[in-house]
């Protein structure tokens, strides 16, 4: 959303090492998009739409084999929809619209099983609907208005589904469902004697035999669908998951895969085979909680439109039935294998303190980190922007490579257009005790400098490994004070936790200590007007991690 003009740089495409995405749309750039394209083998979204391309799309575009989201729409590209795109099988979303594209729907994509929303409307394409995209189970969102498009329209997978597709603006079109309103097709001569010679010959009998079974099996369809259905709540970009697959996935929600509970549900591992056999964490909701169904809601609301490597991964949700009738919700994840920050820095079984005896203050500075840039792509990068509003060890998770995640959005708020500084409503939150804002608890909003508050606090528990809420703090004394007074008595490496610290640590190590301390305290002052914005939060951060290697 600049004012950028001329063609799209060959050096950024050539920055193979770009996993998250390059938006570069609302712009004028021109000229056509580079074969280099190819070169982005790990980025998983690409926004170039509403600008002035032309030319031809690259074959080599199949080369983003981890591409999740291409967006080409609104510009003036040319020629033909390459076969090749069925090649990036991770693809969910591909919007070519509003360009000048002509020939045929590929037949390759009918192999295209994880696409969710194709978009392809207001091009010159021509010739028939591909039938084989019938088989695109994963499809939930199909626009080929405003095209050349002729012949009869399939009626099975997404054409099945009249409020998915959109076909207006193709008068050559004719059949599918009533609901689309277009004329039927033509019978053949040889269709038209056969259907009349059917007619006199089954008669009365047969019609009514027909009727009652049509009836008897709406009936039984309708039942099956109260007793096994499950709809996917996210309603775009995910695959279909039942709650079958989640039971098998967890072994009947044994308690064998049991990783944890929290305020709402619990927690299981699985190896979900709908999914490739990847194993992914299932968070169950219990629906009897008070605000259970309203975090489900909203971590699906939250979910589906971020994307993050330090936001958890959301795979699907499902909303179904139990085996005993019972309304079911869950949440399918990526699993992280180290579990949440929490058991890194308050572990309660051996197994536990063995492992946090590795948490160097090297592991925790990169966590924080991690943590950071999370908060500045929810505040300032994604749209519209958000507030986690529950900021603590136990909803920092880490992968098998110690890198940090940010999870459970059940209590997330989505603010206004218009300002990032409030929310829509008035805060309806409980938080967990300790790294709650003070405005909150006198009925403030949900503002982005809360998170920032909740952010200081973990930090300063991330250095001395005592909660906030640790019975030592009362009678007016907090984590806060604790570390404030000993900064300025130069006795801060005395509540240091003593895991971080080696035998021969560095004086400039002692330094990004306090340097970090200080990073925390400014973070959760009392006013959340007089709190730094986290995007220069992060930047303090990523400055002390680069001074501490050099």
């Amino acid at each position: 959303m600049n004012r950028l003009n001329g063609s799209v740089p060959v050096e950024i495409l050539s920055l193979s090492y770009l996993s998250n995405f390059i938006m570069l749309s609302d712009n004028f750039l021109t000229g056509s998009l580079p074969i280099e394209v190819g070169r982005l083998r790990n980025i998983r979204t690409l926004l170039l739409s509403h600008n002035k391309l032309y030319g031809e799309i690259p074959t080599t575009i199949s080369g983003c084999v981890s591409l999740e989201v291409l967006e080409l729409d609104d510009n003036m590209i040319q020629g033909t929809i390459p076969p090749s795109l069925s090649n990036i099988r991770g693809l969910q979303i591909l919007n070519l619209s509003n360009n000048s594209l002509s020939g045929s729907i590929p037949q390759s994509f009918g192999s295209m099983k994880g696409l969710q929303e194709l978009l392809l409307s207001h091009n010159n394409l021509s010739g028939s609907i591909p039938k084989v995209m019938e088989d695109m189970t994963g499809l939930i969102y199909l626009d080929l208005s405003y095209n050349n498009l002729q012949g009869e329209i399939p009626k099975k997978g997404i054409f099945s589904n009249a409020s998915a597709i959109s076909v207006t603006g193709n008068p050559g079109l004719c059949g599918g469902l009533s609901q689309i309103h277009l004329t039927a097709c033509p019978l053949k001569t040889s269709e038209k004697r056969t259907r009349w010679r059917l007619l006199l010959t089954v008669g009365t009998p047969i019609a009514c035999f027909i009727l009652f079974s049509s009836f008897a099996f709406l009936i039984y369809k309708r039942q099956s669908r109260k007793r096994a259905s499950s709809e996917i709540s996210m309603n775009s970009h995910f695959p279909r998951i039942t709650y079958g697959d989640l039971l098998r996935a967890t072994g009947g929600f044994s308690d064998d895969n049991l990783v944890g509970r929290g305020r709402h549900g619990s927690v299981y591992k699985g190896i979900l085979e709908t999914l490739n056999t990847t194993t992914v964490a299932v968070k169950v909701f219990n629906l009897a909680e008070q605000g259970a169904s309203r975090s489900f809601s909203s971590e699906c609301k939250v979910l589906r439109t971020v994307r993050h490597r330090n936001i958890i991964k959301a795979f699907t949700s499902c909303s179904s039935i139990d085996s005993r009738g019972h309304d079911f919700k869950a949440l399918v994840y990526e699993f992280m294998s180290n579990g949440s920050l929490e058991t890194w820095l308050h572990p309660q079984t051996e197994e536990e303190q063995h492992k946090s005896q590795s948490l160097t203050f090297i592991h925790r500075l990169s966590i924080a980190i991690d943590i950071a840039d999370a908060l500045e792509y929810l505040h300032e990068g994604c749209q519209p922007p958000m507030v986690h509003c529950d900021i603590k060890p136990g909803n920092i998770l880490l992968d098998n490579e110690m890198v940090a995640h940010v999870a459970d959005f059940g209590l997330a708020k989505v603010l206004s257009g218009s300002s990032r500084a409030s929310s829509r409503s008035s805060i309806d939150i409980r938080g967990s005790i300790g790294y709650v804002p003070p405005e909150y608890g006198v009925g403030g909003q949900a503002i982005t400098s809360g998170d920032v508050y909740s952010y200081g606090i973990l930090l300063l528990e991330m250095l001395t490994g005592k909660r906030p809420a640790d019975d030592m703090f009362k009678n007016g004394l907090t984590l806060r004070k604790l570390v404030e007074m000993q900064i300025s008595s130069e006795g801060f490496l005395n509540i240091v936790d003593p895991l971080m610290l080696s035998q021969n640590h560095a004086s400039k190590e002692e330094e990004c200590f306090v340097s970090v301390a200080l990073v925390g305290l400014s973070c959760s002052i009392d006013s959340p007007y007089g709190r730094p914005n986290i995007a220069e939060v992060a930047t303090k951060m990523h400055a002390i991690k680069t001074g501490i290697k050099n």
